[in-house]
């Protein structure tokens, strides 16, 4: 499947770039690869994610880092639909069943 991001999901991963860009460059090539093997997973196996209680979102859970990717399964155009990445520590908009 093709990955497509709203525009807060890119929002999302430049302020996490740019967080780690001043406090730790070395840490934010590693959140970055973290990211992108997530995403590339999502896009093999878009049902890897959990199901939320909102219609429709899953949530999955990037390994090693609290960071927590929200996104949709769109099948009529074979694209998953990143809405955004959050921080495990903040406040959820989507919860668990």
């Amino acid at each position: 499947m093709k990955l497509r991001f709203t525009p807060r999901a890119v929002q999302d991963l430049i302020e996490i770039a740019r967080y780690f860009h001043v406090r730790n460059p070395v840490g934010e090539r590693r959140v970055r690869a973290a990211l992108t093997v997530a995403l590339r997973q999502l896009a093999q196996f878009p049902r890897f994610g959990r199901s939320q209680r909102t219609h429709g979102v899953r949530k999955l859970a990037i390994k090693r880092y609290p960071y927590l990717l929200y996104y949709r399964i769109d099948t009529s155009t074979d694209e998953v639909i990143v809405l955004t990445v959050q921080h495990a520590a903040r406040r959820r908009e989507h919860q668990d069943d």
